[in-house]
């Protein structure tokens, strides 16, 4: 029996997909009730007591980093471009190691609850509070970016008008964060992670019995649209338009991977939202291993959905009748609700669900009750004080990342959308990160100014290159914004010889 009049906008789903959905919702919730039980601090609360075992943060780390954009979009990019996307992984691996022998020790050796509050240690209270402003714009911006993706996706399979569906994501993610703080985070992490996996390889199955020819016909029809090409080598050196692709275009591989490279240090290094789960680990040496893990389940789920972007190009030109959305970006959400039987369908729109429900919600409270609130705002409060304003702080979060995923809405290109967004501030995060770590230089106010220079500037560089007014390309931004702030830093602070030398 269809469901067509239940909701709004009408749904082929049926009755069994909205079981499979709520099942696996109530599941998700419970885990998050259940395990996040019981905080009586703020290090309960934002760190899980550093009680979490190491392969449970490393699939929270996974299942964040992914989203929903993942199951979306990369899908759709790898159906109306290629699979150049996956360049990116190169220079992500070779940054998670960085991370794990740089980052990691430093923020375990000063007992980081937010990792901002290395920045005061380092350079002093301005530096640590410029730090977490910037992160909060990324965050929210970005992650309005993920939940808005999410919402379309859902909108379309179940027929909703897009405002409920932001609420009640919402609503949801308020609820069980506020309750249970990191440790409902990570272990519902780890559902999710475990759903949207089994989901993608359903969904390639599916897609290869619908496909005459099945893998053989992906290969022949997709490869010979250049839908299967992962490397982008550009021009040849010394030839002409070799200047121009490489300032324009950011598939090009060395600035794929350069990009990959920077953008994960400055993604996974210098972000609160997935630096959180390598903290909750007890010792330093875990924290290294499941960063050092973490990129075997990355690739194996982007790989899968990748070649679902594959299948769905081979389906549609063997089937050139069927109907394809007005926006190629809701294509794999279009092909669930049109073409997939029912029980699959529900645990398609599960695994987008699941997917959506992890939200920036806990990184944002952690950084700023422990970057801003404790330090400056109100510093002599008890932990019961600071574990209240904690739970305050994530409905009212909630609120404004609803708002901004609903402003996102309007706009296409939603993955390089979410990297463009990062591209303006995360320059200036791993700049003065980077000068922390590398070298002896200490400065404070200066670095605030160099931070803020360099984002600004950037958000310049950005505008005129989406105008077309300057050619360049927006994977540039990340790297110029990080030079600039290191070596504004670097030429104006002053060195201090009593920097620990193992930090250098």
């Amino acid at each position: 029996m269809e469901i067509h009049t239940f909701f709004p906008g009408g749904s082929s789903l049926t009755w069994p997909d909205y079981a499979v959905v709520l099942l696996l919702l109530t599941l998700l919730i419970f885990v998050g009730i259940w395990f996040g039980r019981e905080e009586k601090s703020t290090n309960d609360f934002f760190l899980g007591g550093r009680q979490i075992p190491w392969w449970a943060a490393c699939l929270s780390f996974v299942a964040t980093e992914i989203s929903a954009v993942t199951l979306i979009a990369v899908p759709a990019v790898a159906y109306m471009e290629n699979w150049e996307y996956a360049q990116f992984f190169i220079g992500s691996f070779l940054a998670r190691i960085v991370i794990a022998f740089l980052f990691i020790p430093a923020f375990y050796r000063y007992n980081c609850t937010s990792i901002y509050e290395f920045l005061n240690y380092r350079f002093g209270p301005e530096t640590q509070i410029a730090g977490s402003i910037l992160f909060f714009i990324t965050r929210l911006l970005a992650s309005g970016v993920r939940l808005m993706v999410a919402c379309l996706a859902v909108s379309v399979l179940i027929g909703w008008p897009l405002i409920p569906t932001i609420l009640l994501f919402s609503v949801i993610c308020i609820l069980y964060i506020a309750w249970g703080g990191i440790k409902a985070v990570v272990w519902t992490n780890v559902v999710q992670a475990l759903t949207f996996t089994l989901a993608g390889v359903v969904a390639i199955g599916f897609l290869l019995t619908q496909i005459d020819g099945g893998a053989g016909a992906v290969m022949a029809i997709a490869g010979g649209a250049g839908k299967l090409k992962v490397f982008n080598w550009g021009p040849a050196p010394g030839l002409g338009g070799y200047l121009q692709s490489l300032l324009t275009d950011p598939n090009i591989f060395v600035l794929a991977t350069l990009n990959g490279f920077f953008g994960s240090m400055a993604a996974f290094g210098t972000d609160q939202e997935l630096m959180q789960r390598l903290l909750t680990v007890e010792t330093r040496r875990e924290s290294q291993k499941t960063m050092l893990l973490t990129p075997i389940g990355s690739f194996v789920v982007m790989m899968i959905f990748l070649f679902i972007g594959a299948c769905l190009y081979t389906f549609y030109t063997q089937h050139p009748g069927l109907a394809l959305p007005a926006k190629l970006d809701k294509i794999f959400p279009h092909f669930i609700e049109q073409t997939m039987p029912p029980l699959m369908r529900g645990l398609m729109l599960a695994a987008i669900v699941m997917a959506s429900i992890d939200s920036p919600l806990g990184s944002l409270t952690s950084s700023f009750v422990t970057d801003i609130y404790r330090p400056v705002i109100f510093k002599s409060g008890s932990e019961r004080h600071y574990l209240f304003v904690s739970r305050i702080c994530v409905v009212v979060f909630g609120v404004i990342l609803a708002a901004i995923a609903y402003f996102f809405s309007h706009l296409e290109k939603f993955l390089w959308l979410a990297f463009k967004i990062g591209g303006v501030t995360y320059g200036s995060l791993l700049g003065v990160f980077l000068l922390g770590l590398l070298t002896k230089r200490r400065g404070n106010r200066i670095n605030v100014a160099a931070m803020t220079l360099s984002a600004l500037a950037m958000l310049v560089l950005l505008i005129l290159s989406e105008k077309q007014i300057l050619p360049l390309g927006w994977t540039w931004l990340l790297l110029i914004g990080t030079f600039l702030t290191f070596a504004t830093g670097w030429l104006f602070g002053q060195k201090a010889e009593d920097i620990p030398d193992s930090l250098h």
